[in-house]
């Protein structure tokens, strides 16, 4: 006992341990309050939805099976409508819920590290993290801004200069918190603390990155943004309803409730779907020009002359499939064709975001991320399989679609020196008489 007061007076700067800790044994060089033991967290334990009385009243005689059906399709649809309502106010409006979104998906997944080592009572651990996802949005935000509104930019002296050492000052932001993490460390707790750096970070990486990604795919042009946010909506639907009435044969274990028939009928339902949704969407300048800012007008326009991508071709039928329908030639848009890639990855890539979540919460013993929305838990359950989807479209534009941007080149080039713009032009110039393209003009 001695020994023990003798220690706490040479430690004085020490956390205060619980009153019911065991002493001290040595596990591999560290004590066994930092070791993973300790980390173990108790269940947490999720509220259970807020259904809105008045439902509660309406369907208070049917089964629990039945009235969570009924909750859960009200409230998709109340989704579904306020998604079309944001989608009709714009591109800026589309980028402020999509920040949004970010961050409240943040706050839960921290939120649940939080309450798992809350006991330990780290210091500036929440400071900290908040502070990481100021920083991260702060560098991709910016980078954005200088990519999309690039003439502005050059406008505005303030903005010039910020532009201009963006990266620079998004790396000493980060050093910052970096610095304040290590001089947060506390003895005994190390590992713990660096648990939840990690924690962290992958958080961002998860959340912040691919919410960034939405928002370039959406400068693609709406229906980039549209379309696979809508193929992973729909598939979550009618996966759930192939589900609930045909549903027999266990998918996976990390959600049991998932069947091979909800699997299988999601997938065609979304594929058919994301045809449909394709046809009726390219016909439109509003949903396949991309989204530009006017330095005129200071606001976003989408007009433009619809590339070969969103003209309707004709494609001939394979001569096996002929006989059966009878059709030999079809007349389609080509992004058609580019929507079975993007509906197959919402099908049958697309899941495994939320089994990955299942995953998540199964290993800290929730049921959901949080309880915002009734029926559905959280709003990082609904986004899930959206994250996942956003990257593969990022890819997927960079890798088969997008190409050189003229109007950016003209920016850049309009940013240079004049004996720098005129040695492009003169480089220009005798490439294109090389080729005989320039070749009437000199004469005349």
């Amino acid at each position: 006992m001695n020994e023990l007061r003798l220690r706490a007076v040479r430690e004085p700067d020490a956390p205060p341990e619980d009153k019911e800790s065991e002493p001290e044994v040595k596990v591999d060089g560290e004590t066994a309050s930092d070791s993973e033991s300790r980390a173990e967290a108790a269940p947490l334990v999720t509220p259970a939805d807020d259904t809105p009385e008045v439902l509660n009243r309406a369907l208070s005689n049917l089964s629990s099976r039945w009235k969570n059906w009924w909750v859960r399709g009200i409230l998709t649809l109340a989704m579904i409508a306020f998604f079309f309502v944001i989608i009709y106010l714009g591109p800026m409006v589309l980028m402020i819920i999509v920040m949004c979104v970010q961050i409240k998906c943040f706050h839960e997944i921290i939120t649940i590290g939080y309450n798992v080592y809350h006991s330990y009572d780290l210091p500036w651990f929440r400071t900290l993290s908040w502070y990481f996802l100021l920083c991260v949005n702060y560098f991709f935000y910016g980078e954005t801004v200088t990519d999309y509104f690039f003439t502005l930019v050059q406008r505005e002296e303030p903005l010039r200069i910020l532009s201009k050492y963006h990266r620079f000052i998004s790396f000493t932001l980060y050093l910052i918190g970096f610095c304040m993490f290590v001089l947060s460390l506390v003895k005994k707790h190390y590992r713990l603390q660096f648990y939840m750096f990690g924690w962290t970070h992958v958080t961002l990486l998860i959340v912040v990155t691919q919410s960034h990604l939405v928002i370039h795919n959406l400068f693609e042009g709406m229906i980039w943004f549209i379309v696979p946010i809508s193929c992973v909506i729909c598939n979550d639907i009618m996966a759930y309803m192939f589900g609930f009435f045909f549903g027999r044969t266990p998918l996976i274990k990390l959600s049991p409730k998932k069947t091979w028939e909800g699997f299988i009928g999601g997938f065609f339902a979304t594929v058919l779907f994301g045809l449909l949704l394709s046809y009726v969407m390219s016909g439109y300048r509003c949903f396949v020009c991309p989204v530009e800012y006017n330095n005129d007008t200071n606001s976003f326009t989408v007009d433009c002359e619809p590339s070969d991508l969103f003209r309707l071709h004709e494609y001939s039928i394979p001569e096996v499939i002929q006989s059966a329908i009878g059709w030999k030639i079809v007349r389609m848009y080509p992004f058609q064709i580019h929507s079975v890639a993007l509906s197959t990855f919402a099908s049958l890539i697309g899941p495994f975001g939320g089994f990955f979540a299942s995953g998540f919460k199964r290993a800290f013993k929730i049921k959901d991320f949080a309880n915002t929305i009734p029926g559905h838990g959280g709003i990082m359950d609904r986004f899930d399989c959206q994250y996942l989807m956003a990257t593969f479209v990022n890819v997927y534009i960079a890798s088969f679609i997008r190409g050189p941007n003229p109007s950016k080149l003209i920016q850049q080039f309009m940013t240079l020196r004049p004996d720098q713009q005129l040695h492009i032009f003169n480089t220009l110039k005798s490439h294109l008489t090389d080729k005989g393209m320039l070749t009437d003009a000199t004469e005349g």
